[in-house]
């Protein structure tokens, strides 16, 4: 069989249980409360809340299968399948409306026989007889029971409650403690980032003093070329200048002592050595000015 149709198979299955079942709890709550005599109680049977929260459940279950068989019907490997898939479902929901009008109904009935019921117990209780009398002890002692029960119950409700609050303040506690341990996890990531970020700084800081360092000796080294190829030039220039007075003073005792020749001299011979002189200082001051103009 395919695995479908046996999920369907199984989902009618259950469903018919729930049917069943639910149908049960609604038989119970329609019977609540009806009156007996003879002094039979009704503290064993189930609570009217108890009923309808169980008449509920299968309510809500039957709705969940129903919604299942919707989900596999058109999965079904035939046509056939399908169509009695979906009316089996039509059937599903109809039967499953008149469950609900039929629990609203009981329900109705329950509250008319607990009036009933209550409209008899003080019928007895005003009445006289051993019956009644019984049925004064009787409630009586439901009543001192139920206030015990109700006390019991109020002080399991407080327990509760303080388990409640304590639960609560625990779990506050755990969330604060890993809300800690998140931020104290991200604070670590983010030194870690910061450390290496600074380890890189302090690298480039010991890169730049060393650097720095270096360009202080190259500048003072630079500094000290420069002054000293500054002291050359001038001395150059000032040694240059004290050989072009000596020239100047030189051809100016040469000018004389051949003037103070030619005045003791002939003319003719001064004339000539004049001439001769004249030749001649010009072929003397001139390499002198040319070594000092390529000096210069």
């Amino acid at each position: 069989m395919d695995e479908v149709a046996e999920a369907v198979e199984k989902t009618k299955r259950e469903w018919e249980d729930a049917y069943e079942k639910t149908i049960g709890h609604i038989m119970a709550i329609q019977e609540y409360g009806r009156s007996r005599r003879g002094g039979d109680d009704e503290g064993g049977k189930i609570s009217l809340q108890r009923l309808n929260g169980l008449a509920q459940d299968g309510l809500s279950l039957l709705d969940s299968l129903q919604f299942n068989l919707d989900l596999l019907a058109p999965q079904l490997p035939s046509d056939d399948q399908v169509q009695s898939a979906q009316t089996l479902l039509d059937s599903w929901k109809n039967r499953y409306n008149s469950l609900r009008i039929n629990l609203r109904n009981a329900n109705l009935q329950a509250k008319d026989n607990i009036r009933k019921a209550a409209q008899e117990e003080r019928e007895l209780l005003l009445g006289g007889g051993t019956e009644s009398t019984v049925r004064r002890r009787n409630l009586q002692t439901k009543a001192g029971m139920t206030s015990a029960a109700e006390g019991i119950t109020e002080s399991l409700r407080r327990s509760r409650q303080l388990m409640v609050q304590e639960v609560e303040r625990s779990t506050n506690t755990l969330m604060t403690f890993e809300e800690s341990t998140g931020v104290l996890k991200k604070a670590e990531s983010e030194y870690k980032g910061h450390r290496s970020l600074l380890s890189r700084t302090r690298n480039l800081l010991s890169t730049m003093q060393r650097q720095d360092v270096i360009d202080r000796l190259i500048l003072v080294v630079g500094f000290l070329l420069f002054s000293c190829a500054v002291l050359y030039v001038v001395s150059k220039r000032i040694g240059i200048l004290k050989l072009q007075r000596m020239a100047t003073a030189a051809i100016k005792a040469a000018g004389m002592a051949g003037k103070a020749a030619n005045g003791a001299g002939g003319v003719g011979d001064g004339m000539h050595l004049g001439k001769l002189d004249g030749n001649a200082v010009p072929n003397v001051i001139n390499p002198q000015e040319q070594r000092m103009h390529d000096e210069l």
